[in-house]
Formats: C-alpha cells, sequence, structure tokens
C-alpha cells in the first residue's frame, strides 16, 4: 500500500512543491510547526529513514541542505532545525523547520493554521530563494 507521500510524488494528492529532483521532493508541511516548515522526503518509498540506501541517504541529505539555505532566507530565523522522527507516515522523510529557540521546534505543541493561499506564497518564496541560490553558484 502506497504512503500518503508516495501519492504526494505520484500527484495523486496535490502538496505545496518548493523543490524537486529525479529522486527527492521537497513541500511544505500542511500542519507547520512554524511558517517555511519543509518535509524532504525520497521519491522511492522507503518506511525508515536508515534503510536507505548509502548512496540515497547522502543524496536526501544534500538537497536537504540546499532547502535549509533557502527556507532560512526565505523565513529569516536563527537556524533550520532538522527533525526525524518517521512515525507519523511511514515513509522517510527530514522535517526542516525554521526556529530561533529550541523550543520552536518541540512537536507536541500546537501547530499553525495556514490557508492553501498562505501555504502557496510560503512555497513560492522558498522556490524563488533556491532559485536565487542556485543561479548564483
Amino acid at each position: 500500500m502506497s504512503s500518503l507521500f508516495s501519492k504526494i510524488v505520484s500527484g495523486e494528492i496535490p502538496a505545496h512543491k518548493v523543490a524537486e529532483s529525479n529522486d527527492f521532493l521537497a513541500f511544505l508541511d500542511i500542519n507547520p510547526l512554524a511558517e517555511g516548515h519543509v518535509l524532504v522526503i525520497p521519491k522511492k518509498e522507503t518506511d525508515y529513514i536508515f534503510d536507505m540506501e548509502d548512496d540515497e541517504y547522502i543524496g536526501i541529505w544534500m538537497f536537504a541542505k540546499i532547502v535549509a539555505s533557502a527556507i532560512k532566507i526565505a523565513f529569516p530565523c536563527e537556524k533550520v532545525g532538522v527533525a526525524v522522527i518517521g512515525l507519523e507516515v511511514p515513509h522517510a522523510h527530514i522535517h526542516l523547520v525554521p526556529i530561533n529557540h529550541v523550543g520552536d521546534i518541540n512537536f507536541s505543541k500546537e501547530k499553525l493554521k495556514l490557508s492553501s493561499e498562505q501555504l502557496s506564497e510560503h512555497a513560492e518564496r522558498i522556490r524563488q530563494e533556491l532559485a536565487r541560490l542556485t543561479s548564483n553558484s
């Protein structure tokens, strides 16, 4: 049975995508801890991040690093926090969350309620920064 994230990869479920490669996808969390909260996933369905093949594992972290650089500019913050929990959806994923304090990445706190329009605008901000960053390299 395919996961919710596999359905996003296949286009069965819409998502606010911010970056995509042949192997990975980054999109906004619809229940974010902070504005600019992004999920990075492998397109190949793998439940547990440590079960990924070595090249995929290294690749997802490099992909996440690029996305995090754009998030930090689009949503000014002290750092972009990283979390890999893997219990809520059986598909490996990395949370990238703009943070200013350690409590900002507390998954037990109430999530933001953002409209689809707000999420679209946030995704566009990150995509613009990614375009700017990649055009300068």
